[in-house]
């Protein structure tokens, strides 16, 4: 990491103590969890086409070796409120209290929901015990939405989750804007930003081809920005952007809560990375 100063420095430092990973599902990813710390939280993702029950199946055993998780509920994979119902005890029986809603990718709703929005109102009125419900935000836009549609809907969820959490990140400046303006309209919610972990391009393609051909397609989509990036190095590395995040003044004034970091399932690559910058950073 560039030379920084001792403010920028505990800050960097603190947030990626805080942060947690996401977790895609596939075969055998529980067993590859170790190096992680038992008390940080896993995100566990949604898939297209496999569904809710994965997601909740390998929530349950992380659970089992110690860990607290963040399921995704994406919204399009669920099928109405019968089906929001039985995800809903699931959930207690597991004792998770924080979920995350998308929208998901499903290019048609497998029911009612064809929106986040749409799930977190019929999570308000059928009642939980959640404790947390987190938001999904764009700060450098989405493929299929405009910036003004995917403001509306921060507007329109604000009132009904307790934390946002970003796609992946690249432009500080971007973020920093972008964090300005949900301020500005009253969206004073936690945020965790986005964070590309540690990822090989080699290995990025070969994740995104174990989560199936049809979810690979959109996978690949939606993580553009991070083809992008990987064309400039076979490996791209998050300090730069660390640093620059940071070292924006406003963004030190608002609600960056810490990282979600999308290690793409390069779980020891990205732990690796992660406790190597928090060491250096003391």
């Amino acid at each position: 990491m560039k030379e920084i100063s001792d403010i920028t420095a505990k800050r960097i430092r603190e947030d990626l103590e805080k942060s947690y990973m996401e977790i895609i599902p596939v075969p055998g990813i529980e067993d590859r969890v170790s190096p992680l710390p038992t008390d940080m939280y896993l995100a566990v993702t949604c898939s297209p086409t496999k569904g809710v029950d994965e997601t909740l199946e390998l929530s349950e055993k992380l659970i089992g070796k110690g860990f607290k998780v963040t399921p995704h509920i994406a919204s399009k994979c669920v099928s109405g409120e019968k089906h929001l119902e039985i995800i809903i005890k699931k959930l207690d029986e597991l004792g998770i209290d924080s979920i995350f809603v998308p929208g998901g990718d499903r290019p048609e709703p497998m029911g009612d929901f064809s929106n986040a929005s749409d799930l977190l109102r019929s999570l308000k009125k059928i009642g939980h015990n959640l404790k947390k419900i987190g938001m999904a935000a764009h700060p450098e836009g989405h493929p299929d939405v405009s910036n003004e549609v995917l403001m509306e809907a921060l507007e329109e969820k604000k009132d009904l989750a307790d934390f946002i959490v970003t796609q992946m990140c690249f432009d500080a400046k971007i973020l920093n804007d972008w964090m300005a303006e949900i301020h500005n309209k009253g969206i004073d919610l936690p945020v965790w930003v986005g964070l590309p972990g540690v990822i090989e391009r080699g290995r990025l393609l070969k994740t995104s081809l174990r989560i199936g051909v049809g979810d690979s397609l959109r996978f690949l989509r939606k993580k553009s920005q991070v083809a992008t990036e990987l064309m400039k190095s076979s490996v791209y590395n998050p300090d730069d952007l660390l640093k620059d995040i940071t070292e924006q003044n406003d963004t030190n004034q608002s609600n960056l809560a810490g990282y979600h970091i999308y290690c793409f399932n390069q779980i020891e690559t990205t732990e690796t990375w992660r406790r190597s910058a928090i060491s250096a950073l003391m």
